[in-house]
């Protein structure tokens, strides 16, 4: 049976497969300086409709470390929730790359306000405090909720009247687009977002991401910050080839709106279930759930997802791009087994 764990644990979309075979092909430069690069960033540049720079990067804790020490100082902090990647997943990565300080945030949604960044200027000034100079959103959220433009375009506009700057982690970006019926551009640059960590990996791709500077500035240094943060890749073409791919002819979208729909429908197939209780609706493609606690582990061993908030047993059941109408039936049709004991 499927796992709903994540959809990191999808194959390969075989567009993006097919990307990587074309583009093993003869010799090509290394770190970059090859024709699927060069393609790839002009994808990336056309779909946000400005100049962008873009770098790419190996996965996404690195693209989330190229993103911050391109806008820190070492005696900086970032602002993001509790819950935020690079909080919680990312063994601490960022603090010791970056020598920045995180300043957390507890929210029941995902979602930080202006009014958190309000409270992040205690100590502004004060040379005992380490200072708030960028703040870290996720879109789609860690719980699966989402900004609006309009929110982040508020957060944005508070952050830079403090001076601060902006990075969206956007490793699941194409579901939160798809979701919201909205352009890139709406989640990012007209709402004044600086760099994003725009994800691949979750949404069809091998490995690979990329980092994008809506400030081409901000990127001036991010080849060097790259290679100092073990983040470049040699054969950079089969990255750039997987992108070229995914962004050609609106499969990031298809890809993701598919897994969107999977998770509404596997929402839909398990709510009524005696002992399944929704914790909020599905925006993308998470859905989450309590479950009686002696029921998660013989569930887990049947279709292995993770467990979200152990002390209230909820838990969290991710779709993918190649998540199918029969994989959801079967899965529901086994938590009704179990449940029912």
């Amino acid at each position: 049976m499927r796992s709903f764990a994540s959809d990191n644990a999808a194959g390969v979309h075989p567009r993006v497969m097919d990307a990587l075979a074309g583009a093993n092909v003869d010799h090509a430069l290394a770190y970059g300086d090859d024709a699927w690069t060069a393609r790839a960033t002009a994808r990336f540049r056309e779909l946000f409709g400005a100049p962008v720079e873009v770098v790419f990067v190996w996965g996404g804790t690195g693209a989330n470390v190229v993103s911050l020490q391109s806008l820190v100082s070492p005696w900086s902090s970032v602002v993001c929730t509790a819950n935020a990647h690079i909080a919680v997943d990312e063994c601490g990565a960022p603090e010791r790359i970056t020598g920045a300080k995180l300043v957390t945030f507890e929210v029941p949604d995902g979602k930080l306000t202006p009014e958190h960044l309000d409270a992040a200027q205690i100590g502004r000034g004060d040379e005992h405090h380490s200072q708030a100079t960028v703040v870290s959103i996720t879109e789609a959220t860690e719980c699966g909720t989402l900004y609006t433009p309009a929110e982040i375009r508020a957060l944005c506009t508070r952050a830079h009247a403090y001076g601060m700057r902006v990075h969206l982690d956007g490793a699941r970006i194409a579901n939160a687009v798809a979701a919201l019926g909205c352009s890139v551009r709406d989640l990012t640059i007209d709402a004044g977002v600086d760099v994003v960590s725009f994800g691949g990996t979750k949404n069809g791709m091998m490995y690979g991401e990329a980092v994008v500077y809506c400030d081409p500035a901000l990127g001036a240094d991010a080849k060097f910050i790259r290679k100092q943060s073990t983040q470049l890749p040699s054969k950079m073409r089969f990255v750039a080839a997987q992108f070229e791919a995914l962004l050609a002819d609106d499969l990031w979208i298809d890809n993701a709106a598919h897994a969107n729909a999977m998770a509404t429908r596997l929402a839909a197939a398990t709510r009524d279930i005696p002992g399944v209780e929704l914790t909020r609706e599905p925006a993308v493609n998470s859905v989450f759930v309590r479950l009686p606690h002696d029921a998660i582990v013989p569930l887990q061993r049947r279709s292995f997802f993770w467990t979200w908030d152990e002390p209230a047993d909820e838990v969290r059941w991710m779709t993918a791009f190649d998540t199918t109408e029969a994989d959801i039936d079967a899965f529901a049709a086994v938590v009704r087994e179990v449940l029912a004991g």
